[in-house]
């Protein structure tokens, strides 16, 4: 199959799926005032391979065929297969004006480790998901789909377990189990690009018991699949079409997520890949988050990037770029993005090659990585916000800069230094308006702190990956204390 265009993706998603916006059911995805946005913001996958300039890294040729497709889908098997992937998404994220486009990348690491769980589980188990999941990832390869991941449940009271809780929808779970199919029923929440996928691809959020084993399940399924509904956030929407003078990345930039219920759905077998093996949940849900988590410090490079660049950009129209403190804030931002990007190429750098000859990032420094993106992301906003000034929440609009009465005010009154114009300032910091101080700049700050795993679920990775033995018998061997000695 050749790969898709983008038209040929926005026709796809004319399906008769079950999305609501604000309470009201939309008829096509692709026009939608909102939605419509993150579609056309999705299609940057689909043109990066048909563009001269990125055809190169957003593809590769069959190994076994004749034909090229999404580089998204090539299964990991050595350190420059991770680097060229990160590079993609790097690519791809810097186009989408800091916003990840994702409807490739997250469902790709979910069949990475459906791979590698399905390989275990049959092993240990005599089960056959394999090749279920094989086939799967090859039909997703070869039509060039667009994937979802469905993964945090509701989970209720938190300080119980699925089985444990009240309400036992607050888990989705198998309701009844048939001879050629399975049926669901419950939802789960912050499943992103889910309007505008192909497929939905279902892990479980979490380590089960045996009294959880109606809850461990991982399958597949078409978006416009009877009785998958999907409920999406409104969040950041407006009833207006956003100026691009005014907004320059959300006028043109979106993801969506939603609540995505499943209503007593049925699932064939032959996408059903965990059925009650509950001892292989907890493994399924951190090698997908282990590769996700890749995943995302890679697509945060252009963001911390463009924080870089926005606090150099707005301290020389502001004529303070020389000013002590100034440059030491541009230092601390220069010393967060590098950090992060040699965290990111270390990953690759230090992989392992695993089961079925698949490649997986360092988990140490993978989630040092994440952690040093989300701990420190509110104090770099802060010091970009700090130089930019407070007309990021004051300025006037492109409205005011077009109207006769009122253009030669904001002409007159808000240049910066010699040679900076009013319309070149306000476009910059509009930008950083767009990046930091509006329901995008919100939006990115929540990412940072819970998206792709909590800062506490990175700060356990890293205590869990961390070789203490060598750094202990260092320190022994150095203070010449006997590695047997009952004092130690």
């Amino acid at each position: 199959m050749p790969l898709r265009s983008p038209d040929q993706y926005r026709a796809s998603l004319r399906d008769g799926r079950a999305v609501f916006f604000r309470g009201e059911p939309v008829p096509d995805v692709t026009t939608h005032s909102t939605i419509g946005i993150a579609v056309d913001h999705a299609c940057l996958d689909y043109s990066m391979a048909e563009d001269p300039a990125y055809r190169g890294l957003a593809t590769v040729t069959y190994d076994d065929a004749e034909g090229v497709y999404s580089r998204y889908y090539k299964l990991p098997r050595s350190t420059e297969d991770l680097l060229r992937r990160s590079q993609l998404i790097e690519a791809a994220t810097s186009l989408g004006n800091t916003l990840v486009v994702l409807v490739k990348e997250i469902g790709t690491d979910a069949l990475f480790a459906l791979h590698l769980i399905a390989h275990r589980t049959d092993a240990a188990l005599g089960t056959r998901y394999l090749p279920r999941v094989e086939a799967f990832y090859g039909h997703c390869r070869d039509e060039d789909l667009a994937l979802a991941v469905a993964q945090t449940d509701m989970k209720g009271d938190r300080s119980k377990g699925p089985s444990e809780q009240d309400r036992p929808d607050y888990y989705l779970r198998i309701v009844d189990e048939r001879p050629d199919s399975i049926v669901v029923r419950g939802a789960k929440v912050h499943t992103s690009v889910s309007p505008n996928a192909n497929e939905l691809i279902v892990l479980p959020t979490r380590a089960m018991t045996e009294a959880d084993r109606d809850f461990a399940v991982a399958f597949a399924l078409p978006v416009n699949t009877p009785g998958v509904k999907l409920l999406a956030s409104p969040f950041g929407a407006h009833d207006t079409p956003r100026s691009e003078f005014d907004f320059p990345i959300t006028a043109r930039h979106k993801m969506m997520e939603t609540l995505t219920v499943f209503d007593d759905v049925v699932v064939p077998l032959d996408r059903v890949f965990l059925c009650g093996e509950w001892q292989y949940a907890g493994p399924l849900a951190l090698a997908f988050v282990e590769f996700h988590r890749f995943t995302a410090i890679s697509y945060k490079l252009p963001l911390v990037d463009a924080l870089v660049g926005a606090a150099q950009l707005m301290a020389d129209y502001n004529g303070i770029a020389r000013a002590a403190h100034v440059r030491d804030k541009i230092i601390q931002l220069i010393t967060y993005a590098e950090t992060l990007r040699g965290l990111t190429h270390h990953a690759a750098l230090k992989a392992q090659t695993v089961e079925l000859g698949l490649t997986v990032p360092d988990a140490l420094t993978v989630n040092m990585a994440k952690y040093h993106f989300a701990n420190r992301y509110h104090e770099a906003v802060r010091n970009v916000q700090d130089i930019a000034g407070g007309l990021l929440v004051t300025g006037p609009s492109v409205e005011d800069l077009e109207s006769e009465e009122t253009r030669r005010y904001v002409e007159r009154y808000f240049g910066g230094r010699a040679g900076v114009d009013s319309a070149e300032r306000l476009r910059a910091m509009n930008f950083v308006k767009d990046l930091t101080a509006s329901d995008y700049g919100g939006y990115q700050e929540v990412l940072a702190v819970h998206a792709e795993g909590s800062l506490e679920a990175e700060k356990l990775m890293i205590a869990r990956s961390y070789d203490a033995s060598r750094t202990l018998a260092l320190v022994r061997r150095m203070a010449g204390i006997d590695a047997g000695s009952d004092n130690g």
